[in-house]
């Protein structure tokens, strides 16, 4: 039989209200009867009944994270983040997949799950403000993904201009005057494809160099054939870069692979930068240098805001905060000094 809070109360000398004030992180409880009780839980090896707990809130405690697409590490990634998060607050995470459907993504959102979720977080692609503004589902919804939206739901998403400024620095920095994009795609400005690419252009813009809109490629998609395609029908055309900024490392992988195919090297002929800092980047031949989101901080800021809008708490307008990245320097771009050479 397990462990009680009669028996933790009667190990510390204390009332089973206050166990239960010190489990349930009560404020009203003196710092010294906390590590009392502390002490006889952790001697014990007392363990809280969470299912219990969330019952007695109305809750099932279980939160659901759908996200486009399983296959791509940077979802995968950020969904263990998510997990971990929402662990910190005593919450279960079911993963969902979309596949990146609009109709999967719609099924989702207006509460597929409610039956057995508290809370959604979501990553969509082809949800517009419309769809949001319609949805029916009173279940709270936090919004991942760089797409933008003006709905009133919380929406967790980095700086992509700015971003994708910051990685055409760099290769401008560099001495590179022809870089492609690779990965844009047609449809909405609002996009993330078109956010990076309007950074790609204002960076380039800002530095005098006029952006050569022949070395933006459209991708179907966003994997590693789709950048391995690109890049061969840039090269094919005869419009070879001197760098390429990559939509996101999947795309950057693939145009590293048919640049190595056609004899190119990186980065001395061909400089490579890609976007989400996947475990991927680090393992290639020539590693990648890559923005790297918060993927942490964006995981902890989403499950915190579905966790306070589950409270009760009164948070009036919706919020939009603007996780950290930054640019992971890697060979792609800067090769590594030849052996027995110091670097300069």
């Amino acid at each position: 039989m397990g462990v009680s809070l009669k028996d933790v109360a009667q190990r510390a000398g204390v009332s089973i209200k206050t166990v239960s004030n010190v489990v349930n992180n009560y404020q009203h409880v003196t710092p010294k009867m906390r590590a009392r009780v502390q002490q006889a839980i952790d001697e014990l090896g007392y363990r809280p009944n969470l299912t219990a707990r969330h019952l007695r809130k109305g809750r099932t405690g279980i939160i659901a994270l759908a996200v486009p697409e399983f296959g791509n590490p940077y979802f995968a990634e950020l969904a263990g983040a998510v997990v971990d998060a929402a662990a910190r607050h005593d919450y279960t995470v079911l993963v969902d997949h979309t596949g990146g459907l609009r109709e999967k993504e719609l099924l989702v959102s207006q509460g597929f799950r409610s039956h057995v979720i508290d809370g959604l977080i979501l990553s969509p692609i082809h949800l517009e403000t419309e769809d949001l503004m319609a949805r029916a589902d009173t279940a709270p919804l936090v919004l991942l993904g760089e797409r933008e939206y003006e709905a009133p739901y919380d929406h967790i998403a980095i700086d992509n201009v700015a971003a994708a400024r910051e990685a055409v620095r760099h290769l401008l920095g560099l001495g590179h005057r022809r870089i492609a994009f690779l990965g844009s795609r047609t449809g909405r400005e609002r996009q993330p494809a078109h956010l990076r690419l309007r950074g790609w252009r204002e960076e380039l813009a800002a530095a005098g160099v006029e952006p050569d809109e022949s070395l933006v490629v459209v991708t179907d998609g966003y994997g590693r054939e789709d950048g391995a395609s690109a890049m061969a029908a840039l090269l094919d055309r005869g419009e070879r870069p001197d760098a390429v900024f990559a939509y996101n490392d999947l795309i950057a992988i693939g145009a590293m692979r048919t640049l190595t195919e056609r004899g190119l090297r990186i980065p001395e002929d061909v400089a490579v930068v890609g976007f989400d800092d996947i475990e991927e980047s680090l393992y290639g031949a020539t590693t990648l240098t890559t923005v790297a989101p918060d993927k942490e901080a964006i995981a902890r800021l989403a499950v915190d805001s579905l966790v306070e809008r589950l409270s009760g708490d009164q948070v009036s307008e919706p919020r939009r905060p603007r996780p950290g990245y930054r640019l992971v320097i890697r060979e792609s771009t800067v090769p590594r000094p030849a052996a027995g050479r110091a670097a300069p």
